[in-house]
Order: C-alpha cells, then sequence, then structure tokens
C-alpha cells in the first residue's frame, strides 16, 4: 500500500543569512508574524510597514533523509507539493528537482533514492510578473499591480475591499508518498441520473514505476452497494456503477442531501489482498442544467437541479483571509454556517482569489449549498501567450478534476467582468489586437470542461450576455452585474430594471464597533480618521456612503456612533430594496448574488460578515429577504400608479394567508385597515394592487402603509425619511436573565411611538456579546423580545446605550 509521510515541519525560512523556523503550510508572512518580526498587517497603518516582505526572495529549507526516500520495499518515492506560492526553485542536494510558476496548481517530483537539502527558493511575485510582462507586453488592469502576469491569488496585490499583502510560501501541505508497482494519478467521476437510477462513471489514470509497467492491475470501486471491477489497459480505465432508487441530492430548501462513500482501489491481480492504491470521496446523486433559452424578454439564466427552476439566493465569496494559509477547516465551517443562517442556497466563489480547499466545498455539500466556481480571471486583460497559457490550461484541468466529485459544485464560470472590461473600460485602443483572454473564457476554458466534466454547465464569464450580439453586461440577457447604483445612484434605483440574473451587486457599510476598535487600537473614530481611510480601500468609497445616508438622513456631523448606525442601516435597506423588487419579478429574474458574505481583514466594505466574523444588519436582513416567503410592498411603477403587494412563495407548498393592511399615521393612529385571504403557489410569486383605501397618498410625510400575514411584515413610506415626520421616538428597555445561563440575558423592548429600524449592536456591550435580531420597526404597543449572548452583569444601561433608532431629521 502506498506510504504518506506528512512534512509539516523541520523547515527554516532564510532571507539575507538570517534564519527562523517555518511552518508549512504557511507563508512568509505568517512565519514573521509567529517570530515577532513584523506587526500584525490587520492592525491601524501596519499594512504598509509589511509590504517589503512580498518585494523579496525567500528561501525554505529542510533535510530530506535517505530513510526517507529510500527504497524500503517501495520502488517509488514522490514529493508532492499541494501548493507553492508562487514563483519557486526547487532542488535536492543541490540538484535541480523543478520550477514552479503558479499557486494554483500542486507538483509532484521524483525523489526515489536521494537525499540531502531540500530547498525550495522563492522569487519576488513582482519580479515574475515583470519578467512576464516583458514576454508578453503590458496589458490593461483595473488596478496598479501586475497580477494578471503570475497565476497567483489576484487580490493579494490588494482590492477595493482588501490589502495589499501579496505572500509567498507553501501555502498548502507537504509530503513524501512511497509507492509499488502503480498508484492512483487522477480520477474523473461523472455523476449523473437516469429517471431513478444514479449512474457513477468513473475515468481512472494510473502511473506505473518502471518495475510495475507490464503487471496486471485490477481496479475495483464501490458506492451505495454498488459495485463495479475492470482490468486496467495500459494506465487507464473505466469503471461504471448503478444506483437504483437513488436519494437525490437537493439545494438547501429543496429536499435532503444524502451524500455517498465511494471507494476505489487498485490492487494486482496476482495479489488482490493487498492494495496497491486507494481513491475515496463523497458524492451525491443530482442532476444541474443551465436554462439560457430566449424568451420574450430577452436570454434567460436560470439553474435547473433535479429538473426543478431555482431562483437563486445567493452571495459572492471572497478569500477569507489574504492569508489563507490561515483559513481552517473550522472557520470555513463558520463562515458557511453564516451564509445558512442567512437563507443563502449559492455561493459564488469568486476570479480574484483561490480554488478554495476540500473542506469548503465538503460544507457545502453538507449544508446543501451550491457552489458557482468562478476560473481565476478577475477585472485584468490576461496575455493568452506562453508562458501563461501552458499554466492556465494545467491549472484548469487539475481543479476541474478536484472539485468534480462534489455535488454542491453546479456552475463553471470562465471569468469576472473581463468581457465586459473590454467592451467598457476603455481596453480596446490599449490592446491594439493583442490578445486579453477571450481565447481562455471562449474557447480553451469551455473545451477543458467539455472534455473533463460535461456533467456540468459552463459560461464564459460574470458579466455575460451570452455572445457578442448583445452588450456583456445587458441586462435583458444572461448575468448582469449592478453597480452603477453604489457608485452614483440612489439604492431605490435597483428598482429601474429587471435583469435576468443579478451576479453582482451591494453596498458599502463599516464593521462592528468592537472590530473597529480592535483594528484601530487608540484612534478616535470619524469617518475620516487615518485608520478609517486606510481601512477603507474603495474608490471614493466614504463618499459614497456619505451620499447614501443623505439622500435618506440629515447626515451627522461630530458623531460617529449615529453616523456608524446610518451606514449600517442604508446598507441592509440598499440590499434588500434590490432583493424584494427583483424576486418579486420571478421568473424574469432568476437570481440575486450579493456581493459579498465576507471580509478578508477588518475593513469598510460590501460584507454582511466582518473581517473578525462579526455580523452586520444587512446579514439579518438577508435572513429576512431570502427566506421561503416574504411579504414585500413595492412603491408604484409609474407616475399615478399605486403601489403593489407581492407574496413571494420559494416554498414548496401553497402560501394560503391573511394579508392584514393598515395605513398608518405617523402619531400611531390607524387612518384605514383592510384584509385579504390570498394563496401563492408553490415557486411562485402572487402580485396584487394595494387597495385604494389603505394607499398612501402621494407625497403625504405624515402616513405609511403597513403589512402583516404569518408573522412576516412589509412597510410603505411614501417620502424618504428625511422628509418624514417621525415622532421622538419612546421605548422600554427590560432586561431579563435567563434561566441556567449567566451569559444570555432577554432584551424586552415595548415601544410607546413608532421606532422605525431599532437596532441593537451587541458588540458595543461586550466586544463578544452578540444579538439574535437585527433591524426591527415597532409600533406603538408593540413588544419585541431581543436575546443576547455574552452580556453577563450587563445592565439596562449598558444596554440602552447600545441601542439605536431613526430619530426626526
Amino acid at each position: 500500500m502506498k506510504d504518506v509521510t506528512q512534512l509539516p515541519e523541520g523547515w527554516s525560512l532564510s532571507h539575507d543569512g538570517a534564519s527562523l523556523d517555518a511552518r508549512v503550510p504557511g507563508c512568509v508572512h505568517t512565519d514573521l508574524l509567529t517570530a515577532g518580526l513584523i506587526p500584525d498587517p490587520f492592525l491601524g497603518l501596519n499594512e504598509r510597514e509589511i509590504a517589503w516582505v512580498g518585494r523579496r526572495a525567500w528561501t525554505y529549507s529542510r533535510t530530506l533523509a535517505a530513510d526517507e526516500t529510500g527504497q524500503q520495499g517501495y520502488e517509488r518515492a514522490d514529493l508532492v507539493f499541494d501548493g507553492l506560492d508562487t514563483a519557486a526553485h526547487v532542488s535536492l542536494a543541490g540538484e535541480t528537482l523543478g520550477r514552479t510558476r503558479n499557486m494554483h496548481r500542486s507538483y509532484r517530483f521524483d525523489v526515489t533514492g536521494r537525499a540531502g537539502e531540500l530547498r525550495v527558493e522563492f522569487a519576488s511575485a513582482y519580479e515574475e510578473a515583470d519578467a512576464v510582462r516583458e514576454l508578453t507586453g503590458a496589458r490593461p488592469n483595473v488596478y496598479p499591480e501586475p497580477s494578471q502576469y503570475i497565476r497567483k491569488m489576484a487580490c493579494s496585490f490588494g482590492w477595493d475591499w482588501g490589502p495589499t499583502v501579496v505572500t509567498v510560501g507553501m501555502w498548502r501541505p507537504v509530503r513524501l508518498e512511497r509507492w509499488s508497482t502503480a498508484r492512483i494519478a487522477r480520477v474523473r467521476p461523472l455523476v449523473t441520473v437516469d429517471g431513478t437510477t444514479g449512474r457513477v462513471e468513473l475515468c481512472v489514470d494510473v502511473e506505473r514505476s518502471r518495475q510495475g509497467a507490464d503487471r496486471r492491475l485490477i481496479a475495483r470501486a464501490a458506492v451505495a452497494g454498488a459495485e463495479a471491477r475492470a482490468e486496467v489497459e495500459g494506465d487507464a480505465v473505466t469503471l461504471v456503477l448503478q444506483v437504483p432508487d437513488v436519494a437525490l441530492w437537493w439545494p438547501r430548501g429543496y429536499g435532503e442531501q444524502p451524500l455517498h462513500d465511494i471507494e476505489l482501489t487498485l490492487f494486482e491481480a496476482a495479489a488482490q489482498d493487498a492494495p496497491l492504491d486507494t481513491w475515496n470521496r463523497r458524492i451525491g446523486f443530482r442532476s444541474v442544467e443551465l436554462d439560457r433559452e430566449a424568451d420574450a424578454h430577452g436570454t434567460g439564466f436560470t439553474l435547473v437541479v433535479n429538473g426543478v427552476r431555482v431562483f437563486a439566493r445567493g452571495v459572492n465569496w471572497i478569500p477569507d483571509d489574504v492569508l489563507p494559509s490561515r483559513v481552517t477547516p473550522e472557520r470555513y465551517r463558520t463562515r458557511l454556517a453564516q451564509a445558512v443562517d442567512a437563507n443563502v442556497d449559492l455561493v459564488r466563489i469568486w476570479g480574484g482569489g483561490i480554488y478554495e480547499d476540500d473542506a469548503f466545498y465538503d460544507a457545502c455539500d453538507e449544508l446543501g449549498l451550491m457552489v458557482w466556481q468562478d476560473f481565476l480571471f478577475a477585472c485584468s486583460a490576461y496575455p493568452e501567450e506562453q508562458p501563461l497559457r501552458g499554466e492556465v490550461e494545467a491549472e484548469a484541468r487539475e481543479n476541474v478534476v478536484r472539485l468534480m466529485p462534489h455535488p454542491s459544485l453546479v456552475l463553471w464560470n470562465g471569468n469576472n467582468e473581463n468581457l465586459w472590461g473590454f467592451r467598457d473600460w476603455d481596453w480596446e485602443p490599449e490592446l491594439a489586437g493583442n490578445s486579453w483572454g477571450e481565447g481562455y473564457y471562449l474557447g480553451l476554458l469551455p473545451r477543458v470542461v467539455a472534455e473533463l466534466d460535461p456533467t456540468r454547465p459552463y459560461t464564459a464569464g460574470s458579466p455575460w450576455s451570452g455572445s457578442w450580439d448583445h452588450h456583456p453586461n445587458d441586462p435583458d440577457h444572461g448575468t448582469h452585474h449592478s453597480w452603477e447604483v453604489w457608485n452614483r445612484q440612489d439604492y431605490t434605483e435597483y428598482r429601474a430594471n429587471v435583469p435576468r440574473f443579478v451576479a453582482e451587486f451591494g453596498w458599502q457599510a463599516p464593521p462592528a464597533m468592537a472590530t473597529l476598535r480592535r483594528a484601530l487600537p487608540g484612534e478616535e473614530l470619524a469617518p475620516d480618521s487615518p485608520g478609517m481611510l486606510h481601512h477603507q480601500k474603495a474608490e471614493d468609497g466614504n463618499g459614497k456612503l456619505n451620499r447614501g445616508v443623505a439622500r435618506h438622513f440629515a447626515l451627522p456631523e461630530d458623531d460617529f456612533d449615529r453616523w456608524h448606525y446610518l451606514t449600517q442601516v442604508v446598507q441592509a435597506r440598499a440590499v434588500a430594496t434590490g432583493i424584494e423588487h427583483w424576486r418579486s419579478h420571478w421568473p424574469r429574474c432568476a437570481g440575486t448574488v450579493v456581493w459579498q458574505l465576507n471580509d478578508c481583514w477588518p475593513v469598510s466594505s460590501w460584507s454582511a460578515v466582518d473581517g473578525d466574523g462579526r455580523l452586520k444588519p444587512l446579514h439579518h436582513e438577508l435572513r429576512r429577504v431570502y427566506a421561503d416567503r416574504l411579504l414585500s410592498l413595492q412603491p408604484p411603477q409609474d407616475e399615478g400608479g399605486g403601489p403593489e403587494l407581492a407574496l413571494i412563495n420559494q416554498s414548496g407548498s401553497p402560501w394560503s394567508t391573511t394579508v392584514t393592511l393598515r395605513l398608518m399615521r405617523a402619531d400611531g393612529t390607524v387612518a384605514a385597515r383592510t384584509s385579504l385571504e390570498r394563496t401563492a403557489a408553490p415557486r411562485s410569486v402572487l402580485r396584487l394592487a394595494v387597495p385604494p383605501e389603505v394607499a398612501v397618498a402621494t407625497g403625504s410625510a405624515k402616513e405609511y402603509l403597513v403589512a402583516d400575514a404569518d408573522g412576516l411584515r412589509a412597510l410603505h413610506f411614501g417620502v424618504r425619511d428625511r422628509d418624514f415626520s417621525y415622532p421622538e421616538p419612546r421605548f422600554e428597555v427590560v432586561v431579563e436573565s435567563v434561566a441556567g445561563d449567566r451569559d444570555t440575558v432577554d432584551v424586552v423592548v415595548t415601544a410607546q411611538t413608532l421606532v422605525r429600524d431599532l437596532l441593537l449592536q451587541a458588540d458595543r456591550i461586550a466586544p463578544h456579546a452578540r444579538a439574535d435580531r437585527g433591524l426591527l420597526t415597532l409600533l406603538p404597543g408593540e413588544r419585541t423580545r431581543i436575546r443576547v449572548h455574552g452580556a453577563r452583569d450587563a445592565g439596562a444601561n449598558r444596554i440602552r446605550a447600545a441601542l439605536y433608532c431613526v430619530e426626526p431629521a
């Protein structure tokens, strides 16, 4: 049987004659942090202080002993690197094993019988990128960094939400594999469903040792009670397994997620009780299609899983740490559980990051989260010449095969915004006919997917209209990125169109207050204080935040706490406005993917979960607007029209309910009331005109509409907050202990007036405290209960100081 020895220890990191202990997997930054040689780049302005790390060469070394690589009953010893970041020269005992230039690939070297000093010498990523640029010529880029000339995590060079921390090192495990006769080199499981029968076609490649070249080999596979075996002809074999009456894997909210262990064993025909190698994964049976048929509205973009059309409730995912080797399986699980808690069912892995660790996809398989996987190209024109072209193909082939066992993976996407960029960002004149990546997205990558993984759909990019016959970001065709609103308009402009699939949109807000205090220790916080500006990477980010607030509220002056609260309110409202509008137009619009779920450091950004893992109000709002059943009041679509009520039912059963509509006055009295009994069919939207007797008069600053059904609520105000006649908010706060849990309290709030967007910011009570509710609107006399964990010894005064709500202008 193959023997595997991990090599996490015994490494030294050297530079300029100095040496320190190194940990693998890891990177230079993590080793320097452990040694206390650099400050934490996430704190204050320290990012600037560590920029030199990514611009220097570094060498890792350890001794590889003869007893590790010697025969000892094995015919071969291979040194395997699962991830080298990025341009490296690998040598053993002074002899070159190989050179690498791709963070997103693994590398294998034959070291049989060899011993001595193992050295991995990394060049600066900047030097490698500059050398490639000299070969290919320059290409346009959104950011002034050379990310498109090196196959490396692009956002390590900085982004509009991330710091410039250019990593280097062995970021994934290193191991020795010793084997004899043959090993399993590659397995492609093609998993399909035919009626009630699951089918697995295992396409297996083997590598033989010199001694095993002529030996008869047998491959045997088993899954869910089905077995198959076949003799290996040459270096390949295909096994087919049929599983009758198979239970299907479904996205969360549509059914269960049954997973099955599949095992492949390779052995010699003459020694069938002594396996040579094994391969184990978990698979799920399901079908997935992408409906891109033309219709009366343009060209659709609808995921169809097991024959059921799905409105995708998605979030965009970026690397969870700018030092990705620090992300553990437990951290993946925590972050993805936060997505599930927000009623998300699709996670898009964005193209400026990495192909995540298998632990990410394992968690998605179990949680029922569909995965949209970008190939790693983002916001740049990419040369298609060597040496990059060969690296791109090798990288794509390896990662398609690595990820295809996961049932959660439902879509391959060629790139992020590059087709759009070519058309709209003035790239074409600068390129002057040079290659820019189109050959990857419309040629190489779809060919690789069709050859290796024909069970999944491929789309050339996001956004992409499907062909050059339409603008790449045409909302009526394919996927659409809606960034004009955040950049230049009020969030109510999300209602101006109905894209077929909104793959990116979002609104910024700063992180939680406790996150800011940790990241900016000792700083007197203000929107324009040095640390706040440094941890705001978006172009004119604070200007856009301020304009977003000022369109609806009086912009606070010299009151950072109030500014912080209002930016959180606007972020949550903005995203909710878009989702409610687009969901109400299902099936014309078939999905929304919010930018973004997570952060890679503490920063003002579009995230729902900040860089310290704390939930913003947006996260709680996603839980509401992504729920199976959503009640929404949509404002008039045209002048003279009335508002509409939408019953959005994404569940698999009918929604029969009584909707109570109340026209309320600002002073809390009821001006009119009516009830409607209606049923929304499964997976459908029921839109109704609001009865005139409860409609808010045009331009009224003293009335608002409330709709209630089955514990759900929708609100409609005819004017913006700054123009509405809010009363001074009055409410009572009572803190109740929770039996058997000293760390948890219930905060009971009773409204005496209209209380709009009440928010308990639990981290203001204690850094580790968290509340189970986000923004709440209470009518006079209503009471709510907010449970706060981690609030031991917090009194009513301290808790009341953490409560914020909308106030009169």
